[in-house]
């Protein structure tokens, strides 16, 4: 039986990922910046699950103490940590970088990267100690040098998430860990659509390309955790989408008229 520490899991792609390791009768411990929000998430997921594999503690990834405080907790509860997954993210407002504040930027930059910094620090010397793991760096739209106008300080860090853990994999390699990354594509959370929330026209009008190359979290989750649990090799990224996949998801969009948000 597996266990888990997700970052970032109290909703979205983090939630979905820990629903599916739940549904392979793995033990996880999820996190999230407010007790509140970790509460709601424990207490929905142990609807699904017994009770015992499932905790929660909050953490705010900026801070390395709170990150050092979530590993102990869960090594506290689960004796040990198999895979841990750097997931906790920020977009920020989808604005000109010239009209945000610097708390804005730094917020986005802070937790998109010393969040994985700081959280692959502890995870890497904990693993060496305990003599085994993986962790995992989640990966978003900049990740390949896409660029989204008002999102370039989001893509920006995930770029630089993308770069620290090649750089990682290369440092640990011939140890007895695995770092690896994971893409999951666009995936239709509130993460994506809150940068709408005040326009809808312009959402309607998204809607249309979001069709053809987003995805929904209950495909992308479950997809995610098989491939990271049955992944033996370290420097691996895994991406739900391919190149070839986009290519053939424009070609394909007169006829399939897909509708993610139905």
């Amino acid at each position: 039986m597996k266990s888990i520490v997700i970052t970032g899991s109290t909703r979205g792609i983090g939630f979905g990922l820990a629903e599916s390791f739940l549904a392979r009768n793995c033990v996880v411990m999820i996190s999230g910046r407010s007790r509140e929000g970790v509460d709601n998430a424990i207490e929905d997921l142990r609807s699904k699950c017994p009770e015992n594999r499932v905790f929660g503690h909050p953490c705010d990834v900026r801070d390395p103490e709170q990150l050092q405080a979530l590993w102990n907790e869960a090594m506290s509860r689960i004796r040990k940590i198999d895979i841990w997954i750097n997931n906790a993210g920020l977009s920020g407002p989808q604005m000109k970088i010239w009209k945000l504040s610097p708390d804005q930027v730094k917020e986005v930059v802070d937790t998109n990267i010393l969040g994985v910094v700081f959280g692959s620090q502890i995870a890497v010397r904990c693993m060496l100690s305990q003599g085994f793991g993986s962790l995992y760096n989640m990966e978003g739209m900049g990740s390949d040098g896409r660029m989204l106008e008002g999102l370039i300080s989001y893509g920006m860090t995930k770029s630089g998430v993308n770069y620290f853990t090649k750089g990682l994999a290369q440092e640990t390699k011939g140890r007895s860990i695995i770092v690896g990354s994971l893409s999951p594509g666009m995936v239709t959370t509130s993460f994506l659509t809150e940068h709408y929330k005040d326009r809808p026209e312009e959402f309607e009008k998204a809607k249309r390309i979001f069709n053809i190359i987003a995805n929904r979290v209950e495909d992308v989750a479950p997809w995610l955790v098989d491939k990271i649990l049955e992944n033996e090799k370290s420097g691996k990224r895994i991406s739900y989408m391919s190149r070839w996949s986009y290519l053939f998801r424009f070609l394909s969009a007169p006829f399939s008229k897909r509708d993610i948000f139905s």
